[in-house]
């Protein structure tokens, strides 16, 4: 533990830390990526991917290794026992910071397939980790505002069709297929902007569900739908690594796959698309009491 260190020179070691479990692991990755592009078979594939999620697991032990060296938080977490690993799960969270990405990657390491998560197109340039990203077939995907697309309306169904791309890879080996809902980090400014009906949680977006289900449904043992709560306030990134997270209770809920929301088409039958509103709407009901209710016994 270095939290008797004053926390800006945690934080930097912390980095530090990071940096080199970023630096040691990504070559090894991308050799196997490299292997894997060069030689575009699906024989190849299921060699190298299930190598690809070893070398990954790895990367994210080190992380939790830096993370309880540096940290001293006091984890609350109910709902993770009896997972598989040998299956695929849909997993799906509330969103608040960097630290939500840290939090799922440490808690669900090794207990179900490895989380693969949608990706913001201008995040494929970030130094190193966007090749990381790639290497892992993590799917990158260009969120176009409805203004956006009456202007250019060959651009829709674009995402669509990117995530069925995607989720036919990852039927291949277990996965685990990470959304959040809201689309984007949580903050009061977005919040007031939307004009949320929830009060600790912005409006949910359905799409991206929709196409995993409607894509490889059958495959999903269930839906993870994880509560993160950080009773003391969301730490940015900094605050973060400064080990400042004191408190962070998780709740992890296994929901069963709706069947009667994985046949329709989403992007064409207004039917389905409202089907699945009514499900999102009520799943999101449901978190923000659960949400209340996790603050107020934490004395929030």
């Amino acid at each position: 533990m270095l939290n008797v260190l004053p926390a800006p020179l945690v934080g930097a070691i912390a980095f530090l830390l990071l940096a080199l479990n970023v630096f040691f692991w990504v070559p090894i990755l991308l050799l196997f990526a490299i292997v894997r592009l060069v030689l575009p078979f699906k024989a190849v594939r299921l060699r190298i991917d299930p190598l690809l999620v070893a070398i990954a697991e790895a990367w994210i032990a080190g992380n939790s290794g830096w993370m309880a060296l540096t940290q001293r938080t006091a984890w609350d977490v109910e709902g993770i026992e009896g997972l598989d690993p040998g299956d695929w799960y849909l997993v799906n969270s509330n969103h608040q910071s960097w630290a939500d990405i840290f939090v799922l990657q440490h808690l669900f390491n090794r207990r179900i397939p490895l989380l693969k998560f949608f990706i913001k197109d201008q995040l494929k340039w970030v130094p190193v980790l966007g090749l990381a990203w790639w290497a892992l077939d993590f799917p990158f995907m260009r969120r176009h505002s409805e203004e956006y697309l009456k202007l250019h309306p060959e651009m829709r169904g674009k995402d669509q069709e990117a995530t069925r791309r995607a989720c036919e890879k990852f039927a291949l080996i277990p996965t685990s297929v990470m959304n959040f809902l809201e689309g984007t980090r949580f903050t009061p400014a977005k919040h007031a902007k939307q004009q949320s009906p929830y009060r600790h949680l912005l409006k949910p977006k359905a799409g991206g569900i929709a196409l995993a289900l409607n894509a490889m449904g059958d495959k999903f043992r269930a839906i993870l739908d994880v509560t993160i709560v950080y009773p003391d306030g969301a730490p940015n990134f900094w605050d973060f690594l400064c080990g400042r997270l004191r408190r962070v209770i998780v709740r992890v809920q296994s929901l069963p796959v709706p069947e009667h929301l994985m046949q329709g088409d989403y992007a064409a039958d207004a039917a389905t698309r409202e089907a699945f509103a009514v499900w999102v709407r009520q799943l999101w009901h449901d978190k923000d009491v659960q949400i209340s209710l996790l603050l107020e016994k934490a004395g929030r």
